[in-house]
């Protein structure tokens, strides 16, 4: 899903650190054979995203611990190794090479789209699968890298099911609103290009705003001459709480749907009071929408002492996913890790059973969630 400024070439991240006997072979010693099995994970720990990072953080130890339990993966333990990526391009390229140079054997990284994309080329030139359990640009997938794998529902999908929610409200004119961003920008495209083709040409406007900026003054009243009744914000909940806030003091009336990215208890104390009340959201699966999940929410908060969050439960099944296809690939070695995710099909995820297509992504079932005394509920599947 996601993406933060992505000013950043990729000959700035081909350099990859070959330290640890890890090399551009992703090989390991005899005696790296018989220690744990390192897993890595890049994640916000910090900047506007830091609220994210430590749900998947936990749900990804959760999914090691469990693992473990049992007896870990071919008799050898998995071991956790997390670096922050600030949802930045070059931190995360940085927590990329840091992954690397440790050993890691896989990569559960991903959930801002825009640092996620430079650091594809360094796990790939690394020959270290990669499976991306948040981010969802389009522009992921269209790298075609062997070692890439997603686990979310991609873009297109997200875009489909926001047209499928707004044709189903009866919206006339649709204000869809990004920050420029690939993951941002993407949605709000095909969105847009979804609603002109059902109607008139102006049943939708794209406005672009700058992230991280205190004042949409100039934007609120730009996409409010256009009379919208509905307004599809596509990018992250700091900038998003912010709009749905200045466009209420503005004197906006109609209905908010917001995109995966924005889906955050902090949305709604950005906002202010009951401003985010009854603010739609196009989102997969979360532990609190999950049906039959009691069990593994009780589970998650008796080991963190707190609830689980958005994106838990996908990197928990990308730990899961990586458990088993190193056992199914009876070996660390990144080329017959790639082969065992390729060929995996019915392994249970908590979004159903998985079967990579040949783009090595998912077909990924959107909801619809509302607002509902300041966190995020099921409103009803799309």
């Amino acid at each position: 899903m996601r993406t933060r400024r992505v000013i950043l070439t990729f000959a700035l991240v081909t350099t990859v650190s070959t330290a640890c006997g890890q090399g551009l072979l992703g090989g390991g010693s005899k005696e790296e054979d018989k220690g744990p099995i390192l897993v890595g994970m890049d994640i916000p720990l910090s900047g506007d995203s830091a609220e994210i990072g430590p749900y998947m953080r936990n749900g990804a130890q959760l999914a090691v611990d469990e693992i473990n339990g049992r007896g870990g993966v071919l008799g050898r333990k998995l071991q956790l190794r997390t670096e922050d990526d600030a949802c930045d391009p070059r931190t995360a390229v940085a927590a990329a090479n840091k992954l690397v140079s440790a050993g890691v054997k896989v990569s559960v990284s991903g959930y801002c789209s825009g640092a996620t994309l430079p650091t594809l080329p360094i796990f790939d030139r690394a020959r270290i699968p990669m499976i991306i359990p948040v981010a969802n640009s389009a522009e992921l997938p269209a790298q075609k890298l062997k070692h890439v794998f997603l686990i979310n529902g991609t873009g297109d999908q997200q875009a489909a099911a926001a047209f499928r929610w707004l044709a189903k409200e009866g919206a006339k004119k649709v204000a869809v609103m990004h920050d420029n961003t690939s993951y941002s920008k993407d949605i709000a495209v095909r969105t847009a290009a979804e609603l002109d083709r059902s109607g008139a040409p102006d049943k939708s406007v794209l406005e672009a705003v700058t992230p991280k900026e205190s004042d949409y003054s100039a934007a609120v009243t730009s996409v409010l001459k256009g009379n919208p009744d509905y307004i599809y914000w596509t990018g992250y909940y700091a900038e998003g709480g912010l709009l749905i806030r200045q466009f209420k003091q503005a004197g906006y009336k109609g209905r908010f749907l917001v995109g995966d990215g924005s889906v955050a208890t902090k949305l709604a104390e950005i906002a202010g009071g009951k401003n985010a009340e009854g603010v739609y959201a196009t989102m997969t699966p979360t532990p609190e929408t999950l049906q039959g999940a009691e069990s593994w929410k009780a589970a998650y908060k008796q080991k963190f002492n707190a609830d689980p969050g958005p994106y838990s439960t996908q990197a928990y099944d990308g730990v899961r996913l990586a458990a088993e296809a190193i056992k199914k690939a009876g070996s660390t070695d990144g080329g017959k890790i790639v082969t065992a995710l390729e060929t995996m099909e019915g392994f249970t995820l908590f979004s159903g059973p998985l079967k990579f297509t040949p783009q090595h992504t998912i077909t990924g079932g959107f909801e619809i969630q509302v607002v509902k005394d300041g966190r995020f509920v099921l409103k009803e599947k799309i």
